[in-house]
């Protein structure tokens, strides 16, 4: 089965590179989507893919980097998009 998601963090999760992280975690789970900093200081991250695969994620950024620092996670569940790959956006 299926599963979309847009997950939103905010803390100290720019510039750790929180986002590579997320990348390599995303392609070993064959998970697809994007992951961008937003201008407000938070890190935006979309994630499709089996639900345990996007389950599994879904931990991975509560967790981050060891050089992160997450203060608030927003988890919003979000319509099948079929991405084809999981990239790194910038605003």
């Amino acid at each position: 089965m299926k599963k979309s998601l847009r997950i939103y963090l905010s803390g100290a999760v720019q510039d750790v590179l929180f986002r590579d992280f997320i990348k390599k975690n995303a392609e070993e789970y064959n998970v697809r989507g994007f992951a961008r900093n937003l201008e407000d200081g938070r890190l935006e991250v979309f994630l499709e893919g089996d639900t345990d695969d996007v389950a599994k994620m879904i931990e991975i950024c509560k967790t981050g980097p060891k050089s992160a620092e997450i203060k608030n996670t927003e988890i919003i569940e979000e319509k099948f998009q079929d991405f084809k790959t999981f990239k790194i956006l910038h605003i």
